[in-house]
């Protein structure tokens, strides 16, 4: 099968992927703050939503629209300042209501929505233009230019990313969950918890508006 890379390259790239999805980002954050405050089940609903977003890069690449995209320096200041100023209202939202928040009150009940913890993990993944830039520079790196099968390769690779992450993903959305008990009888910890999540999707704004296209 010509899309299937070599075994001693899969291996390096499943290696790879391992060591960069246990790398804090805005993504692992995320997932980590759902399974505190609203349990394991919309933590995953959140690394569905970026998975999704990991679809979407792949595609890009493999087709080349990301490079036009961080090409065009309109095109790609849109991008970056939209993800950052999506990541600072997630900062907000993690101090006003955080898990401190009340049970039955109507931002509970949208956020705890499948389809809204969806929504939110494919917008921080699509949003964060570190994530193209990632995609561009990591997964060309285990193919050749000249490869007649060089599109299907990287659509692998990418799929593949996806799949090899997953463990790690569950792994971490797990070991929260199970802290998330804890913690919930400890309330000013789970605010402290509130506030540092609030100072973490901060900086990551501020290093995706300052991040550069090459």
């Amino acid at each position: 099968m010509d899309f299937l890379p070599s075994l001693p390259t899969l291996l390096a790239f499943t290696a790879a992927t391992l060591l960069l999805a246990a790398t804090p980002g805005p993504d692992m954050t995320l997932s980590i703050s759902r399974a505190l405050s609203q349990g394991k089940a919309a933590a995953f609903f959140v690394v569905i939503g970026t998975s999704l977003g990991c679809v979407v890069h792949t595609l890009l690449v493999a087709f080349g629209i990301s490079a036009l995209i961080t090409a065009s320096p309109t095109a790609f200041m849109i991008l970056k300042t939209g993800g950052a100023a999506y990541l600072f209202w997630l900062a907000v939202q993690a101090i006003r209501y955080g898990s401190s928040l009340a049970v039955g009150t109507k931002v509970e009940a949208k956020a705890a929505t499948p389809l809204a913890n969806i929504s939110t993990g494919l917008s921080v993944n699509l949003l964060n233009p570190k994530v193209i830039i990632f995609f561009m520079t990591f997964l060309p790196q285990f193919v050749t230019a000249h490869d007649p099968a060089v599109t299907q390769k990287l659509l692998f690779l990418g799929f593949f990313f996806i799949v090899a992450a997953m463990p790690v993903n569950m792994a971490v959305i797990l070991t929260a969950d199970w802290l998330s008990s804890w913690l919930q009888r400890k309330k000013y910890v789970m605010r402290a918890i509130d506030y540092t999540f609030a100072g973490v999707f901060s900086i990551f704004a501020v290093k995706i508006f300052f991040t550069q296209a090459r």
